[in-house]
């Protein structure tokens, strides 16, 4: 049973990472543009984080165990759209509703592990569903790689969504007769008008970001990134709304004026600026190095190995570092991006860097990412009441789904904006150290903010269990 729902945890997070090797290899089959190329992980993202709550509280209301199958053939549908897509838009469209589906199944997972487990059980279960989030990270750059390299029945890039199918099934087949039904006893319904809001503001964003560079920034972009603002506000003003009448909105402004709460979002937002960064190490690998999809792969697999290993080590650290742990971990990302664009930067164009070095490098940064995702989700959640923690959990987590996508379109923006029209090794080795500083950049903010928030008010319910 509990196989079962480490599925539920798996699959959303390993078809993150396993596109990202992918990506030259569907340009070149679809003729996709770098936008595009963008959006096939945006769009995910972006979906993923606005649908999360929302995913959560479906199976509050019709059980969990119900929804996750649901959400798993929804799934494979989607992974089947992407497996047989005609065209880059077709992609998008299924890497969308792969978001959609993946934020049905994730909550499930989670939630079913809390409600089924005893409490003597809980810990270790947790820290195995937590770890499944390293794995995916280890097998995803790996098996894109290696799915690519092998070309089963001729499918190429497209056995990278195409092996949901068996998975799921399996799944379902075995999933269904053992998996035991739980549900909320005091489920909140749908505020699908907040769930909407979310998605127009997201879009509005996102959009612009992402098409406007290469459509040349024409007059519809500025204009939906001036009316951002005024969507934020109508969607703020409606939640705050539904909440006075006794209603459940998706993001209950009252849990948000807890101290330090927003200085704790932001920091999440500032996490995941790494979200772009293994799309365009794949694109520098293939394009500048003219590595395969396989060899490609196997150089991520350091930096899986370390996130791995990172939130296993929490524990021993917060003995010596207590509630520093959090600006640690980016530190050690920050130091471990700006060794990395120096390694870049000493090697001759077209040639590889140092093996070793790059490895201990990326090990470095997966370890620092790790590290901190756990003490930065409890920095998060350990600011307000016991009550509200299921609620902000939600909102932490779409925040950093957030930061990912706006990583992508900003970040990745960004790099093909210093990229240009030139396509050689040397034009590619130089956007991605511009790309490495800005993620350096903006992860050494939420360290600066890390340090900040800790020094001043450490959350104390979080501090009293020991979580930070």
């Amino acid at each position: 049973m509990f196989v079962i729902l480490l599925v539920g945890a798996f699959l959303p997070p390993l078809d993150f990472f396993i596109v990202n090797v992918a990506l030259p290899s569907i340009r070149g089959d679809l003729g996709a543009s770098s936008s595009a190329e963008q959006l096939v992980i945006s769009s995910y993202a972006a979906l993923y984080a606005v649908t999360l709550t929302t995913g959560g509280r479906l199976g509050d209301l019709f059980g969990r165990g119900r929804v996750f199958f649901l959400g798993l053939i929804g799934f494979a549908a989607a992974s089947t759209l992407c497996g047989f897509a005609w065209s880059p838009w077709a992609l998008v469209a299924g890497r969308a509703l792969q978001g959609v589906t993946a934020a049905v199944i994730a909550p499930q997972a989670l939630a079913s592990v809390q409600a089924i487990f005893p409490e003597r059980e809980k810990p270790l279960a947790l820290s195995i569903y937590g770890a499944i989030f390293g794995l995916a990270a280890v097998v995803g750059q790996a098996m894109g790689g290696v799915l690519i390299s092998l070309n089963l029945m001729g499918l190429g890039w497209r056995a990278i969504f195409l092996v949901n199918l068996p998975v799921a099934m399996l799944v379902l087949l075995f999933g269904i007769p053992l998996l035991k039904e739980t549900r909320a006893r005091d489920a909140r319904r749908l505020d699908l008008g907040g769930m909407a809001l979310s998605m127009l503001t997201l879009a509005a964003l996102l959009v612009p970001l992402i098409e406007g560079r290469e459509a040349g920034w024409p007059l519809w972009s500025w204009l939906s990134l001036v009316a951002v603002p005024l969507l934020a506000w109508l969607f703020w003003r409606y939640e705050s709304r539904l909440a006075r009448a006794g209603g459940a909105p998706l993001l209950d402004p009252s849990a948000l004026r807890a101290p330090g709460l927003g200085h704790a979002l932001l920091i999440a937002l500032l996490f995941y600026s790494i979200g772009s960064f293994f799309q365009l190490l794949s694109v520098y690998l293939q394009e500048a190095l003219h590595m395969t999809a396989l060899q490609a792969g196997l150089v991520f697999l350091p930096f899986g190995a370390g996130f791995l290993l990172g939130p296993l080590s929490t524990s021993f650290l917060r003995r010596f570092c207590g509630a520093y742990v959090n600006p640690i971990g980016m530190g050690l990302e920050v130091a471990g991006f700006l060794g990395l664009a120096g390694l870049i930067a000493a090697t001759w164009t077209g040639m590889h860097p140092a093996p070793m070095p790059l490895a201990a490098l990326l090990f470095v940064i997966g370890f620092g990412q790790g590290l901190a995702l756990p003490t930065l989700m409890r920095m998060v959640t350990g600011r307000v009441s016991p009550a509200l923690s299921g609620m902000i959990a939600g909102i932490a987590s779409s925040t950093l789904q957030v930061s990912t996508a706006l990583s992508v379109a900003v970040i990745g923006g960004i790099f093909y904006e210093v990229l240009g029209a030139r396509t050689d090794p040397a034009a590619i080795t130089q956007a991605l150290i511009v790309a490495i500083l800005c993620i350096a950049f903006c992860l050494a903010g939420g360290v600066a903010l890390s340090i900040a928030l800790v020094r001043r008010a450490p959350p104390p319910r979080a501090e009293a269990e020991g979580q930070v």
